[in-house]
């Protein structure tokens, strides 16, 4: 061919091309175009960062079709549904003139040609737009054809084999024994098969071996130790408060629960239901109340100086962060400040969820209120339970008497002071708005007593009772913002006259405060004791207390009554707990006496006090839980500006976004309606999310990989039809049943194939999203442990309790704001799981931070593991894997007596689960003569590990086979 016919060729070859690309892109010949798939991605790449929930360029915004779509020929919206010509969209990404081009040059640069055909395409076709795929409900998909049926085990497998199918992929051929019972030992339980279990399954020729190995692990008590870890770093479990000072804290109870819970196959919904609002259920047990602690894992701020108001804020923000995360892979974070950038959820939409945990009794206090007393021995719970019942119970009935006391008309006169005094400095003044109140004045100082005297009003010639009433300093803005509280330690009332020097004190009986339990003893206001009536530790709403007399007290006339009140409660390092105004009034009437002297009265609080006797005498722990403010003092939420929870905007009423709720408003009543919703047939994402979890921990990845983001900025599924078919069976056929689950997925011809892969496979599919093999993947960093003390014998079967200390180096918990040290647990505590090792969440377990295990500050639905040298100096170093190798070592010595080479073949079978190879068994040889031969001329280094050269030497190579690869991976 000649050069100038070659060109010819090229330049014919070119404009076939690009005739095929332009009819590729002809609307009328195009394939049809998909909102999600093909066209989402581009607005979110290019678009929304200017125009989407964070910025409103223009007022246009891609996130939402009625802001961009037009609805009529003489609408101005940039797209015109089947007219791309007259669509502003088209002409803006077209345009040579750099000013008007879209996206501009300085953002992203011009559209691709084929991102700009699918636009067209899309818009000739009618802009038709489609939520995102995971919004929308998932429809059980039809079974679909397959090249090879007689491979199907379970029905997840038809839609793995359909997908290779497409691939032009075949499954990898199924795992032997060994390998298959060791995958499977980890992932249901944590822990190694042990050498009975393997030759136990070696030996059984049944059809249904394997079916009973996955029954009897998953009868296991191993199995809720072994799922419960994934679950307490989506809770942020620690046994510290967190922030700088980071105290210790007492939370073991709710993870006792988890494991319990797991174990005993609750349901997913109700396990939904109990932690996000056990407290609301009807007749709630011990139990429900402990798996409220899923949302006072939060973190509290136990620095001196720090706004309590401020961090409770914090811990309601990460309590409906972790709930999306949790429960519908949707990232909420951001949407406390602005619109989402990428999803269709508004800025109030947040704080309508938000509103939901916003009545909660909590206040970020360092005691952790409210909290329930939870028995250390789980026989108690049910004899606890029904004695909190009964003395709650007590106390309402005595409020429901002392609100039909209140409701009557005692004629209370108000008093009308005309001298207030301070000490510490404080100032306060008397004012009057139609009533006489005082107020303070400027600073006020901590543990400020007030002397307040009010002559007598007219006609009140004894006093049966004097009324307090706290008022916030601006009562329309408390409600969203709280004031600072006051608590009244103490408030004596005395008689002064002209004619007596020494004031007549009038014994003081009781205080009736306003609400059925507070936090402290409002009779404490007339002890002497610090603590009292109060609002603590803020004031959203006027608050009224009565002190009653011990008897009737004549009022001399023209006498005066002074009334000193002490504040006393409250560190200085915190904000003033002082009444900074108040009104007083005064009662003649005897009947506020007469009830707190009545027979009826003082048997019931009889009875509460052998009630609370019996309480105290069975041996219980505080536990942070939910518990829901009383209706008068609930908190009104609003939106804040930019997220700054001072900067308040509209009032919002509690519910979920329109888009998850799109049939109704998405309106709720409380925290129980959210949880019922999240597990409700109504909902697309929970089953989905929850299933990909599962996956994703079996499996290495999940189905969709961004296991806490489902969104349109999160990965799309690899596999949706599978995804939805196990979803909907979780959810409907299986009952939420996470054992039923776990089983068809063990039992799956998918779950059972070779790890093994080739290099093509590799090249084409290196994460196994394909599922044309089997799983592999490293232990996680509580298995890592777990099987080094399980293969060595040392691994204790304790389970439940108080957290552990295991061996770690020295000098970790050094820390300036506190001298609690690490204690090293004596006996079988310091090799109990790692699960039961406890959690600092400034200073974490070394070891298991080193392999990825989270410091439990927020909520982590997905571990991203890490391969760095570090972790093989743990394994090699640690005092922990160590002391493993000298018991492994022992362990190898007993079982083969002095044969070298029966004792590296029992160790390895230990380790991996399977018999070493003859180049295996050669190499191990090798490292233990070189250490022998090292050890015997120098006995000291022996003597660090304990042994003779011999013992040493062993301990070595028990040591190499906890760090092989075989050992580190299922």
């Amino acid at each position: 061919m000649s050069p100038r016919c070659s060109i010819q060729f090229i330049v014919w070859i070119g404009w076939l091309c690009a005739s095929a690309a332009a009819l590729a892109l002809d609307p009328k010949t195009a394939p049809p175009i998909d909102f999600s798939h093909d066209i989402r991605p581009i607005f979110n790449k290019n678009c929304v960062g200017c125009h989407g929930g964070v910025k409103r360029a223009g007022k246009i915004s891609f996130i939402y079709r009625e802001v961009v779509v037009a609805q009529d020929a003489n609408d101005d919206k940039p797209i015109h549904p089947g007219d791309p010509e007259n669509s502003e969209l088209i002409r803006r990404v077209t345009t040579d003139n750099e000013d008007d081009r879209m996206p501009p040059a300085d953002h992203a640069g011009k559209l691709s040609e084929h991102d700009i055909g699918q636009l067209r395409t899309w818009i000739q076709q009618g802009a038709k737009w489609k939520e995102h795929w995971a919004w929308i409900k998932p429809v059980e998909p039809a079974p679909p054809k397959v090249s090879k049926p007689r491979w199907i085990r379970q029905p997840l497998d038809a839609f793995v084999l359909a997908k290779l199918d497409a691939e032009k992929l075949k499954p990898s051929p199924e795992a032997d024994r060994a390998q298959w019972l060791r995958r499977v030992s980890f992932d249901l339980t944590g822990l190694p098969p042990t050498p009975e279990e393997i030759k136990n399954f070696a030996d059984d020729k049944s059809r249904d071996a394997s079916e009973k190995v996955v029954d009897r692990l998953l009868a296991s008590p191993r199995f809720g130790e072994r799922w419960a870890s994934p679950w307490l770093d989506a809770a942020r479990h620690a046994d510290s408060m967190g922030y700088e000072k980071d105290p210790l804290r007492t939370v073991w109870p709710y993870r006792d629960w988890v494991i319990r819970a797991l174990n005993d196959d609750l349901p997913f919904d109700q396990f939904t239901i109990k932690q996000l609002a056990g407290d609301l259920l009807p007749d709630a047990t011990m139990a429900d109340q402990i798996a409220t602690t899923f949302h006072r894992n939060t973190q509290v701020n136990t620095e001196g100086g720090t706004d309590d108001e401020e961090f409770r804020v914090a811990a309601v923000i990460d309590r409906v962060s972790t709930t999306w995360e949790v429960w519908q892979g949707t990232t909420m974070r951001c949407v406390q400040c602005h619109s989402h950038p990428y999803e269709p959820i508004k800025h109030d939409e947040f704080y309508r969820s938000f509103a939901l945990f916003n009545t909660t009794r909590d206040w970020d206090l360092a005691d952790e209120t409210p909290v329930v007393q939870v028995p250390t021995n789980e026989v108690s719970f049910a004899e606890a339970r029904k004695l909190d019942a009964a003395i709650s119970a007590k106390h309402l009935e005595e409020f429901a008497a002392l609100t039909n006391l209140a409701a009557r008309n005692l004629n209370w006169q108000p008093l009308l002071p005309d001298k207030a005094t301070a000490t510490k400095g404080t100032k306060l003044a008397i004012q009057t708005n139609g009533t006489s109140e005082v107020c303070t004045v400027g600073t006020v100082a901590h543990h400020s007593q007030f002397t307040i005297e009010a002559p007598l009003p007219a006609g009140i010639t004894n006093l049966g009772a004097l009324q307090i009433e706290v008022l916030p300093e601006n009562p329309d803005a408390a409600r969203l913002t709280p004031e600072i509280g006051f608590v009244i330690s103490q408030l004596r009332l005395a008689i002064v006259t002209n004619s007596n020097t020494n004031n007549d004190e009038i014994k003081l009986a009781h205080c009736f405060g306003d609400e059925p339990e507070p936090f402290q003893d409002s009779d404490d206001s007339v002890r002497d004791d610090k603590s009292g009536w109060g609002a603590y530790p803020r004031l959203t709403q006027p608050r009224r207390a009565v002190f009653v007399p011990a008897q009737t007290t004549a009022l001399p006339a023209g006498a005066t009554l002074q009334i000193t009140i002490a504040h006393e409660f409250g560190a200085k390092d915190m904000s003033a707990l002082v009444t900074r105004r108040l009104r007083l009034s005064v009662t003649a009437a005897n009947d506020w006496i007469e009830f707190s002297g009545s027979p009826g009265f003082m048997a019931r609080r009889d009875e509460i006090a052998g009630l609370q006797k019996l309480r105290a005498a069975i041996p219980s722990v505080n536990l942070p839980v939910m518990r829901e403010q009383p209706e008068l003092f609930r908190r009104a939420t609003a939106t804040f500006a930019r997220g700054n929870w001072l900067a308040k905007g509209e009032v919002v009423q509690p519910g979920v976004p329109k888009v998850f709720s799109p049939d109704s408003d998405g309106t709720l009543s409380n925290r129980l309606a959210l949880a019922q919703w999240l597990v409700s047939p109504a909902n697309p994402l929970t089953a989905r999310v929850t299933v990909n979890r599962l996956w994703s921990e079996l499996f290495g990845i999940g189905l969709v990989e961004t296991v806490e983001d489902f969104g349109s900025s999160g990965q799309p599924p690899s596999n949706q039809a599978l995804l939805d078919h196990l979803a909907l069976r979780f959810q409907n056929d299986l009952g939420w049943s996470v054992k039923k689950l776990l089983r068809e997925i063990m039992l799956s011809a998918t779950y059972r194939q070779d790890a093994r892969s080739t290099p093509d496979l590799v090249a084409r599919d290196p994460r196994n999203r394909l599922l044309a093999r089997g799983p592999r993947s490293r232990l996680s960093a509580e298995m890592v442990r777990d099987q080094a003390l399980a293969v060595s014998g040392l691994l204790s079967d304790k389970m439940f309790g108080p957290p552990v200390m295991p061996l770690q180096p020295d000098g970790i918990w050094d820390v300036i704001y506190s001298k609690v040290k690490w204690e090293t647990s004596p006996g079988e505590d310091q090799h109990r799981r790692a699960l039961y090792t406890f959690i600092r969440r400034t200073t974490g377990y070394p070891s298991a931070a080193t392999f990825d295990s989270p410091s439990r500050e927020v909520c982590l639905t997905r571990r991203i593991k890490t391969n760095t040298p570090l972790q093989a100096l743990v394994t090699l170093n640690d005092p922990v894997y160590v002391e493993c190798a000298v018991a492994l070592a022992a362990r190898m010595q007993r079982k083969a007596g002095d044969d070298l080479r029966n004792q590296i073949t029992h160790g390895y079978e230990l380790a991996t689960g399977r018999s070493p190879t003859a180049n295996d068994l050669r190499t191990l040889e090798k490292l233990q003569r070189s250490a022998l031969a090292r050890y015997t001329a120098h006995p000291d280094l022996a003597k660090q590990l304990n042994g003779s050269p011999t013992e040493a030497a062993l301990t070595l190579v028990a040591n190499a086979l906890l760090n092989l690869d075989a050992s580190l991976t299922k």
